[in-house]
């Protein structure tokens, strides 16, 4: 698929469901209101000839903007070699409609997802913890998740640093 075709689809996708089409990175992005994700996906496989929902992930704009996250699909067509990504925003709290009923290979990386960054998704139909363990407290992709127990060492807090650090015989 030409990329003047991908272009064609999504802007036939922004009219029908009201969102925009961008150029990144020479490659077309379609951002789409939530509540319309689900049956532009639909679109995409039944119209389209999209086959496959390549991947799906989260960007997250922790004290950047709101809504804090930005769910990012990819959707690949065998038959035309065409790449087209689907960006949707969504709050913290705020459930996503699962796409497994329409790309039921999109099963692992929502799993992925919820996991690693705790944004739910409604309909999917075994969410839970993929990569983390079950009794895992948090979501290790989350901007404001812990990194650790040791602050990094720059110059300008060097000394607040070397006072923490224990000290012990060897």
């Amino acid at each position: 698929m030409s990329e003047e075709r991908v272009s064609t689809v999504a802007m036939a996708l922004a009219r029908r469901f009201g969102g925009e089409v961008t150029q990144d990175n020479n490659q077309t992005v379609l951002r789409l209101p939530l509540e319309h994700l689900l049956a532009a996906v639909t679109a995409l496989r039944d119209e389209f000839g999209f086959q496959v929902a390549e991947d799906i992930t989260a960007v997250d704009y922790w004290q950047r903007r709101e809504p804090r996250f930005d769910l990012v699909y990819q959707f690949f067509s065998y038959e035309n070699a065409g790449l087209l990504t689907v960006r949707v925003a969504a709050n913290e709290d705020e459930p996503v409609p699962s796409i497994t009923a329409v790309f039921p290979g999109a099963n692992w990386y929502e799993r992925e997802v919820y996991d690693l960054f705790g944004i739910t998704f409604t309909g999917h139909p075994d969410l839970r913890r993929i990569i983390m363990p079950a009794d895992w407290e948090g979501h290790p992709l989350r901007k404001d998740y812990p990194l650790g127990y040791e602050e990094p060492q720059f110059t300008f807090n060097f000394d607040e640093i070397q006072a923490k650090k224990v000290r012990g015989r060897r």
